[in-house]
């Protein structure tokens, strides 16, 4: 089975000062498009093999297509509960990695078991 990983997409988008506020769709359409790469070919950081990858967005960021490999959650309320849904929804003792510098976030889904890393696992 292979890993899970979990990304806030406002949250990693944040983290890199590019202009992303004038474009915030535009900026997670970036996001999905590099981690479509790890769904390819995975990251020998953060796991062996290729990952199925989630990308949570909210507010302005609604409205990103899914592309081959990166499934797109657009969260209706807050994003955070959304990733804590997907999280809670995996298939029983599924590897979870969770991106996101969210500290109250982090909390939630390490208390759901799973594992949590800093925005530049996956901006870098």
């Amino acid at each position: 089975m292979n890993t899970l990983l979990v990304v806030d997409a406002a949250n990693v988008v944040g983290s890199v000062p590019d202009g992303w506020w004038r474009d915030r769709r535009g900026a997670a359409e970036r996001l999905r498009d590099r981690l479509a790469g790890y769904a390819a070919a995975g990251s020998p950081a953060l796991f062996a093999g290729a990952p199925e990858v989630v990308l949570v967005v909210e507010g302005k960021a609604r409205g990103v297509a899914p592309v081959p490999g990166v499934r797109v959650e657009e969260a209706s309320g807050s994003g955070d509960d959304e990733i804590v849904e997907v999280v809670a929804g995996r298939e029983p003792g599924r590897r979870c990695v969770v991106v996101t510098a969210d500290r109250e976030l982090r909390e939630r889904v390490t208390a759901l078991g799973a594992e949590v890393t800093g925005p530049s696992a996956v901006t870098t």
